[in-house]
């Protein structure tokens, strides 16, 4: 080392330095270039630039600095500047930029990535002002929205919301961007041809680091309009669906409901024949007497007997009319329609049309109603027929059991929780367990001439009505349990 003043400054500089002849020969080095060299095991030339003697001959000729020349040194990555001295020397000034040049080789990698990305991706990426003006925004805006990004700069992004979605959203977004720092959300957006779009967007908050405000957000929108039109799609379809189910099972209910009133036919007939026959009798004795007045042998008692005749014909006129009533409200085909129904006055309606039969083969119904039910949400016809075949079924199980002997059928209603239960107890030969596991199955019947659908409508009929059907174990025989639920406004009490 010399002692001149100018080298001796080297020494201070806690950066590689050396003073290069006009050959570009090394004449001094500092303490940090030696330390580096004797770290790497190299001298002077292996950590200049190969073609220092050049730089340093432009150096002098054009006497101005020249920077920023990268050389290699081992692992380490140099970046070198020669600034012109007097006397035909030059200033070879040196730092390790082995970390900057890896981060901004890492960060044109990084930005070539995103470019890659925002120019080929067929999302929306989009950058916007706290207030949702477009800074920028990605290639796809073209194929997305018809527009440019450029045509997209400066833009409110809410003039592009369908009016009825834009308030709502602009609120939701702010609040959930200041609150959480993210938001998500679904919404219908307008093409530049008019035409709307559904869109699903997620946002990120970009914050200033010391007041934490919102600053900008960052935006990836995706086209979901094909999404959204095959769910809605599949909601009309899933809607006809239901409807057409419940069309058809209101068909098979009615079907039900005919097999049913065939079998019921002799007692319908007889039914009806009975007040028929009492008009008839009670008619023949008003003429009678009214005969009788008209020749003169009778008296003012006669008329009196006219008159009760007449009044005895009208009863049970109007009894053959109620019968007539009751059996076409039964067969009605028609939407069902729920409303709170007394479950007592459906139990008897049900019980008074299988009376006929009950009495044919000696079977007693007994009835034990609870006292003042709450009302019950669902459709009386359906309510009814499901009763009906519960206590033909009873019926016929008593028969097999008991033949032409006295039996009774046991029909209870009570309230269980939320819900009102109607139980018909019969006393036939009960079931084992493999036949209550198939009782409800279509077409499983152990009747002769059974086809093995009225215990399976029934329950779909009650289950559609929210409630439940099943069959148990009872001292006596089998109990058919029905539980459904009471009418809305009834829960609470």
């Amino acid at each position: 080392m010399t002692t001149e003043p100018a080298f001796a400054l080297l020494d201070q500089d806690p950066q590689p330095a050396l003073v290069l002849d006009a050959g570009g020969q090394p004449l001094d080095a500092n303490a940090a270039l030696g330390a580096l060299l004797r770290d790497q095991n190299a001298d002077a030339g292996d950590a200049l630039p190969a073609n220092h003697p050049a730089l340093t001959a432009a150096c002098l000729s054009q006497q101005r600095a020249i920077t920023e020349v990268e050389a290699r040194l081992g692992e380490r990555r140099l970046l070198w500047t020669f600034i012109p001295l007097p006397g035909d020397r030059v200033l070879a000034r040196g730092r390790d930029a082995t970390e900057q040049l890896d981060n901004e080789k890492a960060a044109y990698r990084a930005r070539r990535l995103y470019r890659l990305i925002t120019e080929n991706t067929t999302d929306l990426i989009s950058r916007h002002r706290p207030n949702g003006v477009f800074l920028d925004a990605s290639p796809a805006s073209w194929g997305l929205l018809g527009y440019w990004p450029e045509q997209l700069r400066g833009r409110a992004v809410l003039e592009l919301f369908h009016e009825q979605d834009r308030e709502r959203r602009r609120r939701e977004a702010a609040e959930a961007l200041e609150e959480k720092g993210y938001h998500t959300m679904t919404y219908r957006i307008r093409h530049r041809d008019g035409h709307y779009l559904w869109f699903e967007t997620a946002s990120h908050a970009i914050r200033e680091t010391y007041t934490g405000a919102v600053v900008e957000v960052v935006s990836v929108s995706r086209d979901i309009t094909a999404r959204v039109r095959a769910e809605q799609n599949r909601r009309r379809l899933a809607e006809v669906m239901e409807a057409q189910q419940r069309r058809h099972q209101d068909e098979l209910a009615r079907s039900s409901r005919l097999v049913a009133m065939g079998e019921l036919a002799s007692g319908i007939a007889h039914e009806i024949n009975q007040p028929l026959a009492a008009i008839s009798n009670y008619a023949a004795a008003g003429q009678r007497h009214l005969s009788a007045f008209r020749a003169g042998h009778g008296n003012d008692g006669d008329l009196d007997k006219v008159a009760r005749s007449l009044e005895r014909v009208g009863e049970h006129a109007h009894h053959a009319s109620e019968v007539i009533r009751r059996l076409r409200a039964f067969l009605r085909k028609g939407q069902r329609r729920l409303e709170p129904l007394d479950i007592n006055a459906v139990a008897r309606q049900a019980i008074r049309l299988c009376a006929w039969e009950a009495r044919a083969q000696r079977t007693t119904l007994r009835e034990q109603l609870m006292p003042a039910p709450p009302p019950l949400q669902a459709d009386r016809i359906l309510l009814e027929q499901v009763l009906v075949n519960l206590l033909r079924n009873a019926l016929d199980a008593n028969r097999e059991r008991h033949g032409d002997g006295a039996s009774e059928v046991t029909v209870a209603t009570a309230r269980e929780d939320q819900a009102l239960v109607i139980r018909v107890i019969d006393q036939g030969p009960g079931a084992d367990p493999d036949t209550l596991e198939r009782l409800f199955t279509p077409f499983y019947t152990s009747k002769p001439d059974g086809l093995g659908l009225g215990l399976p409508i029934s329950r779909s009929v009650v289950e559609s009505l929210g409630g439940e059907l099943s069959a148990r174990h009872h001292e006596q025989g089998l109990e058919m349990y029905c539980r459904l639920p009471l009418a809305r406004h009834e829960e609470n009490r």
